[in-house]
């Protein structure tokens, strides 16, 4: 239990619709908008101070370590998670086999499929553990589908690719911060941070466990990954830091300063009591649509066409995914918002479609 309750935390956001589209980007509380701007206006007067925005990149560090349950030294940072999947792409001998879930999301199928030497073997979300055997060598899945908001049999998966000596690469975009994660217990995970870690665009994290971690390719090295960084920006010979810092990429300094308070305040609130809210949200939502209760903080709906432009009229605001509408329940969100939602939906789904 952290020590800011959900109701003070979400007097932090300031949005002026009902906002069910966290699954496509989060909502800065106050005090990270704030501190992204402010970056931005020092540098526009040349004000700009390197300690400081290196102390946000730290903070970044460790305030994601508190969510994932995992500590500063295993988790590297850089911009987009087709980056840090591509490097355990490069990692993989050639004729490795990648299994992979049925439609995920393609920044972390991609960087497999771009190597015509790994055969990458596609099924169903919910076999993905029993499909686990001797001839897999990594198992790539998202905790949670973009599209849908399933959540993978995570658990299963770990137990079955320890007992055939495959590794796990877990993309936790859609769920680090609202979903309690096995992290530690996976060789590989990475996560986008401008979604429900309420970032903006431009931070990723790389975690993993130390022999995993030492198997990457450094391709991407440049001065940030140096054991001393602002010593390591000229000049032979090769000096990276002897942790996962060895993998960094060099910051977009104002997405950092913006994302510090954002993840601080995840971090204060605690990921238990957020995942309680927004599982209950969901169910609230589900419920007032007549629909069975369900487990994730993301619900995917069949409904007419146009939908989402008349919710949009109305003050609500969710997007399309794979043809279905996808509404996205986090800290930002309240019942009222909920109940808006129900509201202006009523007659909209589709009848006998399947709704998840």
């Amino acid at each position: 239990m952290g020590d800011i309750s959900i109701t003070r935390a979400r007097r932090e956001f300031t949005a002026r619709v009902a906002y069910l589209n966290t699954a496509t980007y989060g909502l800065p509380p106050r005090a990270a908008h704030e501190a992204m701007l402010a970056a931005e206006r020092d540098r526009a007067a040349g004000l700009l101070r390197m300690p400081e925005l290196d102390e946000a990149v730290a903070r970044c560090r460790a305030a994601f370590g508190r969510l994932a349950g995992l500590p500063a030294e295993r988790i590297a940072v850089g911009p987009q998670v087709s980056y840090f999947v591509g490097l355990v792409a490069a990692s993989l001998p050639a004729g490795t086999t990648v299994l992979v879930a049925d439609g995920d999301f393609t920044s972390l199928l991609f960087p497999f499929l771009a190597r015509p030497d790994l055969v990458v073997r596609s099924v169903p979300l919910e076999r993905i553990a029993e499909a686990v055997d001797g001839g897999v060598g990594l198992v790539a899945v998202s905790a949670v589908q973009s599209a849908d908001g399933r959540i993978a049999p995570m658990r299963d998966l770990i137990a079955a690719a320890r007992g055939h000596g495959a590794r796990v690469l877990l993309d936790s975009t859609q769920a680090t911060g609202w979903l309690p994660l096995p992290a530690a217990e996976v060789d590989f995970l990475v996560c986008g941070g401008y979604k429900w870690l309420l970032g903006p665009r431009g931070t990723c994290f790389l975690a993993g466990t130390e022999e995993a971690l030492a198997t990457l390719p450094a391709v991407g090295a440049g001065w940030y990954a140096g054991a001393d960084v602002w010593d390591s920006v000229y000049g032979a010979p090769l000096r990276l830091a002897s942790d996962a810092r060895r993998l960094d990429l060099s910051p977009a300094w104002q997405c950092w300063v913006g994302h510090a308070p954002a993840l601080e305040l995840l971090a204060r609130v605690g990921v238990e009591p957020v995942h309680a809210h927004n599982v209950a949200l969901a169910g609230r939502f589900r419920e007032g649509l007549g629909l069975p209760p369900g487990d994730s903080a993301i619900v995917s709906l069949a409904v007419r066409e146009g939908t989402a432009e008349r919710l949009a009229e109305g003050g609500v605001v969710a997007s399309v995914r794979a043809g279905r509408l996808r509404c996205a329940f986090h800290l930002s969100t309240s019942e009222d918002d909920v109940d808006r939602a129900v509201k202006l939906l009523s007659g909209d789904l589709v009848p006998g479609a399947a709704q998840g």
